[in-house]
């Protein structure tokens, strides 16, 4: 199984199957990380559409997982037509997995699966009926919460972190069943680490989220408890969303904020030291007459960044819509 190259990626007039079937439903399973048992995972969120009717199609995106994982979805892509599976040379995170699979999907609609079980297999109906209603992006959140406290706890934590940096407001931004159009996937400015920020992204690019309750599986109610290190990547992950979401198109109004306050006062600390002189107290000797000098170049280097920052922004606005029309009446 190798990753298709870009000159073979499915084009907006080729939508069908390679069996002539038009597909409605691309569904994109990122295997990375937890992995329960595909073949049963594929079986129990199919059913859904199969009872709904839809053509749909499963792509297995693996991101460096092991030999026996690989060969299990190797041997239900070959037993189902309706299954493909793309298999990285190394590991590139979930976020080049979920954008291999959207270049990749052929459906209308795009689906996204973790690759562990997380809330019931229903939420794959209720998910698509909802977005039947208009909404671009419909998320799951897990309701009622069935695992432990520390899980809780950690989920809540991250949220008010989220809710308090940004503005921005979900419930479950770590469930990974959302369905969107196909469209609005392949708009998104999915890179390394901002794949729990999907429906965010979306609401930052301007498109409708709309959040469900769906009921937690039981397979997901374990507590688990992350490393260090993992700990540390999420923080980092939750400050460059926070850049995304406030400094995009004015990065000036961040450094410009940081520098000024810097200089100021390094200003402030010379003033003081140049009215000392002045009043016959010598100052060259004294370590304040240094954090002036620092703080005044530092402030002015940090609001060059930002000047920078406005200039690139300036410089590719042409190619970036800053809204989107609905519909016009």
């Amino acid at each position: 199984m190798t990753l298709a190259t870009a000159s073979e990626r499915v084009t907006e007039t080729d939508r069908g199957a390679g069996d002539g079937r038009r597909i409605d439903v691309s569904v994109i399973v990122p295997v990375s990380g937890r992995v329960d048992d595909v073949a049963e995972l594929y079986r129990a969120y199919s059913e859904p559409l199969e009872r709904m009717g839809r053509e749909f199609e499963f792509l297995f995106i693996l991101d460096g997982v092991g030999d026996g994982v690989a060969t299990r979805i190797d041997e239900l892509a070959r037993e189902d037509p309706r299954i493909r599976a793309y298999a990285f040379v190394q590991s590139f995170g979930e976020a080049a997995a979920l954008r291999a699979g959207i270049e990749h999907a052929m459906g209308a609609v795009v689906v996204t699966l973790p690759s562990c079980f997380q809330v019931s297999p229903d939420g794959m109906r209720q998910v698509l009926q909802e977005l039947e209603e208009g909404d671009d992006v419909v998320v799951c959140y897990r309701s009622p919460r069935t695992d432990g406290i520390v899980n809780r706890l950690q989920h809540r934590a991250f949220h008010w972190l989220l809710r308090l940096l940004t503005g921005y407001s979900f419930k479950d931004l770590a469930c990974g069943l959302r369905a969107m159009r196909r469209e609005v996937a392949s708009s998104l400015p999915l890179y390394s680490g901002l794949d729990r920020y999907l429906p965010a992204l979306a609401q930052l690019e301007g498109y409708s989220v709309r959040e469900i309750p769906v009921a937690q599986h039981p397979l997901d109610a374990r507590t688990r408890v992350y490393s260090p290190l993992e700990y540390f990547r999420q923080s980092l992950d939750l400050t460059a969303f926070f850049f995304m979401a406030k400094f995009t198109d004015n990065p000036l109004r961040f450094f410009g904020t940081v520098g000024s306050a810097l200089a100021i006062g390094g200003v402030a600390i010379g003033t003081v030291l140049a009215i000392q002189r002045l009043g016959g107290q010598g100052i060259a000797n004294r370590p304040l007459l240094l954090l002036s000098v620092l703080l005044v170049a530092l402030g002015v280097q940090i609001v060059s960044l930002g000047l920078i920052g406005e200039i690139i922004v300036y410089q590719r606005r042409p190619g970036r819509s800053l809204y989107r029309v609905r519909r016009i009446v």
